[in-house]
């Protein structure tokens, strides 16, 4: 039985089933919910805040306050559940900053959402969920 779960999180609806099997399934285990805020995949597109470093401060700006919202939301999915979780925030590459985390804050398991983004992003950038699964240090349930 894992102590630690990770459950990265972003703002497709198989990332909130991976937050309720999670909760659910491992009612002891302490659990933390990441969102990564990648430039490369907003919805800017590649390079879509372009070259001013004012735009990308406002750019960024806004990703945390998108992902502030996005894990209060979490934290009441949890709640629902009868469960507490803890959050966090990182600017990175999706799977690599996932697979980061993992091994530097001493978890155990990842469950995470098969995927998150539109069919032609997936095809595009590669399935995050596929790298994570090649890359983690530790076991990786992918909730469909």
């Amino acid at each position: 039985m894992p102590d630690h779960l990770l459950v990265p999180m972003d703002y497709s609806d198989l990332s909130k089933r991976a937050l309720r099997k999670a909760v659910t399934d491992y009612p002891e285990a302490e659990v933390t919910v990441l969102h990564v805020i990648d430039f490369r995949t907003s919805d800017l597109g590649p390079g879509g805040w372009g070259d001013n470093p004012h735009s990308w401060d406002h750019w960024l700006a806004e990703a945390r306050e998108h992902a502030a919202d996005l894990l209060a939301a979490a934290e009441e999915i949890a709640a629902e559940e009868g469960a507490t979780v803890t959050t966090e925030t990182v600017v990175g590459e999706d799977a690599s900053s996932i697979v980061e985390y993992a091994e530097t804050h001493d978890v155990d398991q990842i469950v995470m959402g098969s995927h998150g983004r539109s069919l032609p992003a997936r095809i595009l950038l590669g399935s995050v969920s596929a790298a994570v699964v090649e890359r983690a240090p530790v076991p990786v349930t992918v909730v469909r």
